[in-house]
């Protein structure tokens, strides 16, 4: 069976997952008995193909496999299923392994497959794992006290290069969190926790680990490069206005943020959530370009757009706003980062609703970055989108006239690309392939 020719290595990292030669591997299915077709209308890339696998699943929001290449999914107020696939492909078994209504996004799993982490609104938690059974034994409360707000979900994420290290992500709890300028908040930031050296009762969120970054409104979206850094996808404001004027269709923009090495991680990690903001239209902005910084309500200490130029990092690209990025993934050779857009509420014509592949090259230095310019507005490939996303209607965060794309993950032979759409009238899960 075909594998990815950019594999070459005994073992090559991503996501959460080592890539291993020897992982197993399916052939791609045209179509799959029992699952019906897709829901909603979708149009997909020439180059690429895509199957449904699974329907009638609940808010399926992050998709995971373990080193046996059995598709573990969270499923948002309900729990952890995990699936086992036939010799055509198609998903031939599915079972639960947890029943707790209070996960809502947050999976991952150790290197190694043995360890598995998950994550509510308040706590993350940890259980070992048996790849073979697929059984869940030991549950423990790695981190508890985490905030509460409007942003709910937490991202959780085992380093594939350190795995002592879990990273989580925690939200805003408003669209303006002015307490987060200090990362004390345990809000809008990016946390790095040693998992050997957890107290018995586990980790206090906010008074407890390490700051990888701060001043991010909403960073859902996470994932280690081959290097084991971090990039981030940012959830934006809402609603913005400039001396009055309402400019909130396209400003400000959604964000790719570069993080850095968990094991390093940097001084300057900044970046600027709740008063600095990233440009995409500059239209409202003389003088600036998409990726500059401005600051939407001028105070004493930023009293205009050159001071946020100055104090906050900017992303390494900007988003079209409200497209709301929900997972981010790398190719397992590092040549390309995809990314869920689970779609706007916040904007006419709606944004979003997609997995666009953006080009990433490996410079002189080893170091992974994306092939586009910082101010470039267009860039990458949309694989898979819904077929009219600016006609979509979502009038909440679970239903939509579209679906709405959450969960990524390539399988370990990282020749399939599976992908959901955690729409609450039907949860669905799509592989996609490129085509030789």
């Amino acid at each position: 069976m075909r594998m990815i020719a950019a594999i070459t290595a005994a073992a090559v990292l991503v996501g959460s997952t080592a890539i291993a030669q020897d992982a197993p591997t399916f052939p791609f299915p045209t179509s799959c008995s029992g699952v019906s077709a897709p829901r909603y209308a979708n149009k997909l890339d020439a180059g690429w193909e895509m199957t449904k696998v699974l329907g009638s699943l609940t808010q399926p929001r992050s998709i995971v496999f373990d080193p046996e290449g059995h598709m573990l999914v969270l499923q948002a107020t309900s729990g952890i299923s995990v699936h086992t696939f036939g010799e055509d492909g198609c998903v031939a078994s599915s079972k639960n392994l947890v029943q707790n209504a209070g996960l809502n996004h947050g999976l991952s799993l150790s290197p190694d497959g043995t360890t598995l982490y998950a994550s509510s609104q308040t706590a993350a938690y940890s259980w070992t794992y048996d790849p073979a059974t697929q059984a869940l034994t030991n549950q423990k409360t790695l981190i508890s006290g985490i905030s509460q707000g409007i942003h709910f979900t937490r991202t959780i994420m085992v380093s594939p290069k350190n795995p002592n290290l879990v990273v989580v992500s925690v939200g805003s709890n408003n669209n303006w969190d002015y307490a987060t300028s200090s990362p004390s908040a345990g809000r809008s930031i990016v946390k790095v926790f040693d998992v050997t050296a957890a107290p018995s009762a586990g980790y206090n969120f906010n008074t407890d680990g390490t700051v990888l970054a701060y001043g991010l409104r909403n960073s859902v979206a996470l994932a280690f490069d081959p290097n084991g850094h971090v990039w981030a996808s940012e959830n934006s404001g809402d609603s913005f206005t400039l001396n009055n004027q309402d400019i909130h269709i396209d400003n400000p923009a959604e964000e790719l943020n570069y993080l850095g090495d968990p094991e390093n991680p940097p001084a300057d990690n900044w970046y600027g959530y709740p008063t600095c903001f990233t440009v995409w239209s500059p239209t409202p902005f003389p003088g600036l370009e998409t990726g500059s910084q401005f600051v939407p309500q001028p105070n004493t200490t930023f009293p205009d757009h050159a001071s946020c130029e100055a104090a906050s990092k900017p992303p390494r690209l900007s988003f079209l706003a409200h497209m709301a990025p929900i997972t981010n993934a790398f190719h397992p050779s590092g040549s390309a980062l995809y990314t869920t857009f689970h779609g706007s509420w916040n904007r006419q014509p709606a944004s979003g609703y997609k997995v666009l592949e953006i080009p990433f090259t490996q410079t002189a230095e080893g170091v992974y970055d994306p092939v586009p310019a910082a101010n470039a507005q267009t860039f990458g490939v949309d694989v898979f989108a819904a077929s009219d996303p600016a006609a979509c209607n979502s009038p909440s965060l679970t239903m939509s006239t579209c679906m709405r794309l959450a969960g990524l993950a390539w399988e370990p032979a990282g020749e399939r690309l599976f992908v959901s759409s955690d729409n609450q009238a039907e949860g669905e899960i799509f592989v996609l392939r490129k085509k030789a």
